[in-house]
């Protein structure tokens, strides 16, 4: 488990103005100094022991985890953690209904898929290219709303959230799920409204890397214990066979609108 100097180091303790703070924090601060909140680091790292904790055991028992974290700081670093544990991700944008309207979610996946299928198969090669036009924007952005996903058919069993102010709707739908939320609280926000809080800086990309690691790897400890080990380095689909049993005969339905 990481240290104190190590999350100091990272700038965990870095918080809002102190104009610009959520009262249900005060029992994380240290205090200010030049009008910003400081974080008290070791309220971080046990809050932090407690996450890692409930995640192992999570994942040990084959409960899958969802990353969210879209802005800029934490994209790159949700998408890492999520191929090194092979969890899902959301770090584009958070479509209302991601969790709680999971069917047509799903219907828009599944066109996402249909439409990599006419073009890995060559299929696009014969229609007209206006028409290919729009199919390649619509599989763009479905891809950058949905590769994350790809693969949940039900809800995940717990969420990691970076900046909860921001991702505002995922928590929303999470809590009213009851899914477990573990999240990097700053101090602008309320942590009374995760299951799971982590007081720390959630704008500084190296607080955010240094937290989203110590968890995932407690999400890749709790899987090896059922015999779980990283899959090769492969596309999304590792055959031509599995890939079309994957592929719907029909057109499939848009799904969620994407703007």
């Amino acid at each position: 488990m990481v240290d104190v100097k190590a999350l100091v180091e990272a700038g965990v303790h870095f918080g809002h103005r102190t104009d610009k703070w959520h009262p249900r924090m005060k029992r994380y601060l240290a205090g200010s100094r030049g009008g910003i909140h400081w974080i008290d680091p070791e309220k971080t790292r046990q809050q932090l022991e407690n996450a890692s904790r409930f995640l192992e055991k999570l994942s040990g028992e084959g409960g899958k985890v969802l990353f969210v974290g879209c802005k800029r700081q934490a994209a790159p670093n949700v998408e890492e953690c999520a191929a090194a544990s092979e969890s899902f991700y959301v770090s584009h944008r958070w479509l209302g209904g991601t969790l709680t309207n999971l069917v047509t979610i799903r219907k828009s996946v599944e066109r996402m898929r249909w439409i990599d299928h006419l073009e890995e198969k060559g299929l696009m090669d014969r229609m007209p290219k206006k028409e290919v036009a729009v199919l390649r924007r619509e599989y763009g952005k479905l891809r950058r709303h949905l590769w994350g996903i790809r693969g949940m058919e039900k809800s995940p069993e717990a969420l990691i959230v970076v900046d909860v102010v921001r991702e505002a709707i995922a928590v929303s739908e999470a809590r009213k799920l009851r899914i477990p939320i573990v999240a990097i609280v700053d101090t602008n926000a309320d942590p009374e409204a995760i299951d799971y809080p982590i007081p720390a800086n959630d704008d500084s990309i190296r607080s955010v890397r240094l937290i989203l690691r110590e968890l995932n790897q407690s999400i890749i400890e709790g899987k090896t214990r059922l015999g779980w080990s990283p899959a090769l380095p492969v596309d999304e689909a590792a055959s031509g066979e599995e890939q079309a049993s994957q592929v719907p005969s029909h057109v499939p339905f848009a799904g969620a609108a994407l703007t």
